[in-house]
């Protein structure tokens, strides 16, 4: 299993410093998400500042993006990181393409099963001068001129992760991806009896087998070098999984262990801004299944222990911060070591 690191750098000053401790530290992979900046302006920098660690985006949103735009940038950073590059998509929800990207929302697994190829299309015509010819029910792409053409670069084969939660992007994934984020709020349960057997339908329908695709997924950890540091990773835990939960998009995985009562009541809850009473209705049995909990110096056992045989890459969703390499560093020896 791969150890990753999700990087949430403050701002690009900062970047450098964030992902040259992160290879120092020996992560597989880094991973910049979009919610307060974009995802592909960090991995600029760290395509510069690094050698060896895998890039990706954990995700960039795909439906805000033209596959155009989004197959230059990707192009760019792949041929600057010399083939380290994980482009990975997403379709966020109804409510935010809508409106706080001002998109129309509209079939999002048909729509994000079109980009995937169109991506592929254009990278195939600029990497062996073959006509672009996308032409399907959302879009149209069929003019590319050498002016616009960045030409063939050295490691032309990008993977493409997509993430999500229900079955349809799960089976597209299985289909015709080269991975899958597994979404942070998850059970073991859900993998074993959702996930798994929904990608397999994906992968017969595509032709392909189980080590044709990568799951990767930053799991929720409550963790830390005392009781204080535990209780405090605890609670904070329980106020993200009470967010998530309120989600509709995400009711499945609450569903699934008899808790969807739960979700609608803190839909309710979220609707009407009342977020300090949320966390309240997180139970222990909640966290328990939805968050691996072990001390620092125990925790590389208990990830494995949970995920050895469901996910191959796994990062943590805790907070990086390079001040305390010697920290991460003891954990990725650890988890070397348990690995074997």
């Amino acid at each position: 299993m791969r150890f990753d690191v999700s990087i949430m750098a403050p701002s690009l000053s900062e970047v450098p410093r964030y992902v040259q401790v992160a290879e120092e530290v020996g992560f597989d992979a880094l991973w910049t998400s979009e919610t307060q900046h974009d995802p592909f302006l960090p991995l600029v920098l760290a395509a510069e500042h690094t050698q060896r660690i895998g890039l990706g985006t954990a995700v960039a949103i795909a439906f805000p993006r033209s596959p155009m735009v989004t197959a230059h940038i990707a192009w760019d950073l792949q041929a600057f990181s010399q083939g380290r590059l994980y482009l990975g998509l997403g379709t966020q929800v109804k409510a935010h393409i809508e409106r706080r990207f001002g998109m129309p929302w509209e079939a999002p697994v048909a729509k994000l099963r079109e980009y995937i190829l169109a991506l592929r299309a254009i990278w195939d015509s600029w990497q062996t001068g073959k006509r672009l010819n996308v032409r399907g029910r959302f879009y149209k792409l069929t003019l590319m001129t050498d002016f616009f053409n960045p030409g063939p670069i050295a490691h032309p084969h990008i993977p493409i992760f997509i993430a999500g939660v229900n079955r349809g992007l799960i089976t597209l994934a299985g289909e015709l991806c080269e991975g899958f984020h597994v979404h942070p709020f998850h059970s073991a349960r859900y993998l074993k009896d959702v996930f798994l057997p929904t990608l397999e339908e994906g992968l017969r329908k595509g032709g392909r087998h189980r080590q044709d695709i990568q799951l990767a997924s930053t799991v929720f950890v409550i963790t830390g070098q005392n009781e204080e540091e535990m209780n405090q990773t605890r609670e904070w835990v329980r106020r993200q999984l009470a967010f998530y939960a309120s989600t509709p998009t995400y009711r499945l995985v609450l569903e699934l262990h008899g808790w969807g009562e739960v979700g609608e009541r803190l839909s309710y809850l979220a609707a009407r801004k009342r977020w300090e009473e949320m966390p309240k209705l997180i139970t222990d049995e909640m966290l328990a299944t939805y968050a691996v909990e072990a001390p620092w110096d125990r925790l590389a056992e208990a990830l494995l222990a949970r995920y050895r045989g469901l996910l191959d890459r796994i990062a943590l969703y805790y907070p990086f911060q390079p001040e305390e390499k010697e920290r991460w560093y003891s954990l990725h020896e650890a988890f070397a070591r348990a690995g074997r």
